[in-house]
């Protein structure tokens, strides 16, 4: 799975303004609103549904970057967002570093094996220390979309 298979670009946000967990998980829940990916009728349950998750264990898994996610019978298709935060947000990652890297991540429960892969796909492009870098200092969406091509191409880590 690459990200173009999941990642919708209108969603991206190279420049969080959120400070907080909640309002970062917000603020990528309103992204992927405004890109027509979820409906505004389920944004809050959404939420709620991502929040129940970060109680289980917090999706900051170290190296400034979190995965936020869920699973969510009103989206047919696995869907996600990327959002860059230059001065990082307390997520209470499992390393304690802030986080400036998160991708966000909402599927269908019948369609599990295209979450794990997703989450497989975003695990090992984020080992790569040079794609890692170059996300963080990315200041536009454009820059972020292109970033993820080249990483979908295997021109940071060998597949």
């Amino acid at each position: 799975m690459k990200f173009a298979d999941f990642i919708t670009t209108k969603a991206i946000r190279a420049e969080l303004k959120s400070q907080t967990k909640d309002a970062v998980i917000e603020e990528l829940v309103q992204a992927l609103l405004d890109a027509g990916e979820i409906n505004a009728d389920q944004r809050d349950d959404i939420i709620s549904s991502i929040m129940k998750r970060e109680e289980l264990g917090s999706t900051g898994i170290g190296r400034g970057v979190a995965v936020p996610h869920t699973k969510h019978p009103s989206v047919q298709k696995l869907v996600g967002t990327v959002g860059v935060s230059e001065s990082g947000v307390d997520f209470d990652s499992l390393d304690g570093e802030r986080v400036q890297l998160f991708f966000l991540l909402i599927s269908p429960p019948e369609r599990p094996g295209d979450h794990l892969r997703a989450l497989e796909n975003i695990s090992r492009q984020l080992r790569d220390d040079t794609f890692c870098r170059f996300l963080k200092q990315s200041k536009t969406p454009d820059d972020i979309q292109q970033l993820l091509q080249e990483a979908d191409d295997n021109q940071f880590v060998s597949g």
